[in-house]
Order: C-alpha cells, then structure tokens, then sequence
C-alpha cells in the first residue's frame, strides 16, 4: 500500500518572531571554508591541502527545549500528575519517560480556525467539531488543534494569534483516554496577552496557563508550534511524534509527521 508522509513540523530558525523576544532561538552557522583552517592546523597541513580547502559545514545553536516544534511532558506544567485518578497523584513525568507507543497513533484534527484570537476553546467546541467531522475519539488518538496561528508562524504577531484550549476541553480529551496533543499556535493556552488582560479585569489567577494545568489532573503530553495543520484533514492518518530524549528535561524537539496509507 502506498505511504504517503506530511511534515507538520515547524523549521527551527533564528531572526523571526516564532518566541517571545527573551526566548529566542539562536544559530551560528560556519560553511565549509570557515572551518578548514583550525582543522588544517590540527592536521598540520595547509587548508589548500584539503579538497577545496574545505572542511565541514557546522551549525551551532543555543536554543531551549520549548523553541520550535516540540513535546512538552507533564513536569512542564506542574511538579505532580493524575490527581484525579491516583490518590496523592504522583510525580509528574519527564520528556524521556513518553510512552513511545503513545507518539504514533491515529491522528485528529480539531479546525478552530474560525475562532478569535484569544477565544479559550471550551469541552463544547471539541465536542461540536468532531460531530461536525462525523469523528469519535478513542484512547490514544493524537489530537491536533488547527488555529489561526499556524499561518502567521514567524510573523511579529505570530505569539499573539490563535485560539486556546482551556483545561476543561484538555480534560475533556484525556478523560476519553487522548495521552498526547497538539497545536500550530506558540502555546495549547490561548496567547498570554489576552490572558493577562482576563486576570487583570477579573482577579481569577486560576485563569494563567489553565489548559496546562490539566496536566495536574490527568498527565499527557503535548506539542506546541506544528506547522502545517492546514493541509490535513480532519481524520485518515496517523501521526508520528518522538521527541528527542533529553535527560529529564520538561520538553523534547520533535519531528512531527502524518502518515497517510493511500
């Protein structure tokens, strides 16, 4: 059967707005000639001496876990997890203790497009737009929301667009059994701007980083900045997702695919 692979992963690039100004990535890239004398030196020759006067071709980033697309894991969001279903809880899982089976699976996709920036998605759009799609969720499916965001990757305003998905609509998800999700827009929450302004006109600190803090309830994973979402449909394909085991770390990169067996 032919197989065919969809890249909804965003590029790691340095010089656009894709993090707030404090957390931008940055990359030295040094071309083959850049580096030929130090290796010429070490190997005591001349650098014409070396074909081309080459040497390699290498890139040097200094970037967090959290800057391009990424997983984050449940001690991300809170030091404990599943407090809703283990008395206590229990400390919260780190990126390398995914579940590998849980990062390819059959794929959703949730379009929230229409939605305004800041609109904090509620259990009732989940529910409305998979009965929109004609879809039932079952454990494991990986979710990815689709957001106003995802075509402004880049952009000075790309931190600020999109919609959110509040910790109801996240619970609503990993009650039915969905361990890992996703979004194209900079956070699962909606942007912090408009957050910031809601617990100023209201006083409700409950309201920062809500749908994160589900993670407390029931522990999942998920992904923040894929690109790409647009191009899928809502169902028919699985999603691949294994993010880079960094020592007990709170996030992961991750290369992010869709798998279509046409």
């Amino acid at each position: 059967m032919p197989r065919r692979i969809v890249d909804i992963s965003s590029p790691l690039k340095a010089g656009i707005r894709s993090d707030p100004p404090h957390m931008l990535p940055k990359i030295e890239y040094m071309d083959h000639h850049q580096t030929a004398p130090a290796m010429a030196e070490y190997m005591a020759v001349r650098v014409d001496q070396l074909p081309g006067g080459e040497y390699a071709a290498v890139e040097t980033a200094t970037i967090s876990t959290h800057n391009g697309t990424h997983m984050d894991a449940p001690y991300h969001f809170f030091s404990s997890m599943n407090h809703a279903v283990k008395p206590g809880g229990e400390p919260s899982w780190r990126i390398d203790d995914v579940p590998l089976d849980w990062c390819f699976q059959r794929g959703v996709k949730l379009d929230f497009r229409h939605l305004p920036d800041g609109y904090v998605a509620t259990a009732g759009d989940v529910e409305a737009e998979l009965k929109r799609v004609g879809h039932d969720i079952r454990p494991l499916d990986i979710v990815v929301v689709n957001t106003a965001a995802g075509a402004r990757y880049g952009e000075d305003d790309f931190v600020d667009t999109g919609c959110g998905m509040g910790k109801a609509a996240t619970l609503w998800l990993t009650e039915r059994g969905v361990r890992v999700v996703g979004t194209d827009a900079w956070s699962w929450d909606a942007p912090f701007s408009f957050t910031r302004d809601k617990v100023k006109a209201t006083g409700d600190a409950g309201l920062i980083w809500e749908g994160h803090r589900a993670g407390r309830e029931i522990g999942y994973f998920q992904m923040e900045k894929l690109g790409n979402l647009a191009t899928l449909p809502p169902f028919g394909f699985d999603i691949v997702c294994f993010p880079v085991k960094v020592h007990r770390a709170s996030a992961g990169w991750t290369r992010a695919v869709a798998v279509f067996n046409d």
